[in-house]
């Protein structure tokens, strides 16, 4: 992660509140960067979508998750963030298909 952390916004008493204070959605999702999960999202009205990964950035509208798929960085509207599941332990899904994150 150490490129990441090159990209990463850098917070300080001049930032918008909403990076700062966790009791806005960004800031308090600032405070869960490098932890890896589900991330739901609602298309339209009625259908739901999900993305798995490891939270890279966040910005007042927008996180950046690292994708497990392909190693890829993907940019989610964070107004359209319906769920979030973090993981505690490190480990997302089934005993079949388990991601481990190290």
């Amino acid at each position: 992660m150490a490129n990441s952390d090159e990209k990463r916004i850098n917070i300080d008493s001049n930032s918008p509140e909403i990076l700062r204070n966790p009791i806005y959605t960004p800031a308090f999702l600032r405070e869960q960067i490098g932890k890896l999960m589900r991330v739901e999202f609602l298309i339209g009205t009625n259908m739901l979508t999900d993305r798995i990964g490891i939270l890279e950035d966040v910005g007042a509208s927008y996180i950046l998750l690292r994708s497990f798929e392909n190693d890829s960085l993907v940019y989610c509207d964070i107004y359209s963030i319906k769920f979030i599941t973090i993981s505690t332990t490190g480990i997302y899904g089934n005993n079949m298909g388990r991601y481990h994150y190290y």
